[in-house]
């Protein structure tokens, strides 16, 4: 498929979610290497115009960039499907899936693909018990939230139900989950055409790789090609393909993050079906240390509207 095959293209941006300000981001950058290209692409923030617009402007293919809720979880990919409008990254079901981080870990789960010792917590929950079960450090998170919203790191005996309190008054969609803490390295690789890239090791330098060091910290290290043996490597790579693969992601852009304890073992940490695509994100550091430049990603990206 030519660039000049595309039509009219509209690239989502902005929209409703805690990770606006990201999707603007990444949604700047994707617009100017699609024109860059010779892409009739155009700036659309649903926030601004209402959805249905893409069909009386006559748009004829949606480039999505709206992370979080609205953008990630299957809803703006239903209404998308409704008005007719091919557009890129997971459809329906995976995204709502991959943004569900309990639904996935008990997909892989019973898939018996390796996932990181968690529990829900409510109300109810014994909150001394699983910080005993857990062990401290460990963390608590929202199960339907992306970019490492609301995410915090529990250290102190008797922290964990002050910290689930916090969560459930931000009224976060989803569970609420406590996850063991794993201290062997963060990972992530990335799937494009049922192709694993190749896996970055990421290092922040703060406590963990939280919404401040994926977008705001300049201090953040990646290495790409990682530190894996070869060995891991292929694993990792195969694991990410699996896990991809179960919650429906077919030839579609996507990432799964991995964590690796003491021993070296490697977990499954969650998916991601619409990766950020800034100067910080992972997806595109990954692909040019493929030999793909970001410029020709986002075309890539784009043919994937078509895909099955």
């Amino acid at each position: 498929m030519q660039q000049q095959d595309f039509g009219k293209v509209a690239v989502l941006m902005g929209g409703f979610s805690a990770e606006r300000e990201v999707s603007l981001n990444s949604g700047k950058a994707i617009l100017a290497a699609l024109q860059s290209k010779g892409v009739d692409a155009h700036a659309f923030d649903p926030a601004e115009t209402e959805l249905f617009e893409l069909k009386n402007q006559k748009f004829d293919i949606a480039f999505n960039t709206l992370h979080g809720s609205y953008g990630e979880d299957g809803t703006v990919q239903g209404a998308l499907e409704a008005l007719g409008i091919p557009y890129t990254g997971c459809g329906v079901l995976a995204s709502a899936i991959g943004m569900d981080k309990y639904r996935s870990k008990l997909l892989w789960s019973a898939l018996q693909l390796p996932v990181p010792p968690f529990v829900v917590l409510t109300d109810e929950t014994d909150f001394a018990a699983v910080e005993q079960e857990l062990g401290l450090p460990l963390f608590i998170k929202p199960a339907a939230e992306g970019s490492s919203v609301g995410v915090s790191k529990v250290k102190s005996v008797g922290e964990l139900q002050q910290k689930y309190q916090e969560l459930r008054d931000q009224h976060m969609h989803g569970e609420i989950l406590a996850e063991k803490f794993m201290s062997g390295g963060e990972y992530t690789c990335g799937v494009i055409f049922r192709q694993a890239l190749p896996t970055i090791r990421i290092i922040p330098q703060n406590e963990f790789y939280d919404y401040d060091a994926k977008y705001n910290r300049d201090d953040t290290v990646y290495l790409c090609p990682s530190d894996l043996s070869a060995d891991d490597e292929q694993l990792m790579r195969e694991l990410a393909l699996k896990a991809f693969a179960a919650i429906g992601g077919g030839n579609n852009c996507g990432r799964v993050d991995f964590l690796r304890d003491e021993q070296g073992k490697l977990y499954i940490l969650e998916a991601n079906t619409l990766p950020g695509m800034t100067s910080h994100s992972l997806i595109p550091k990954s692909a040019q240390v493929a030999g793909t430049e970001f410029a020709d990603l986002c075309i890539d990206i784009l043919k994937t509207a078509y895909e099955v």
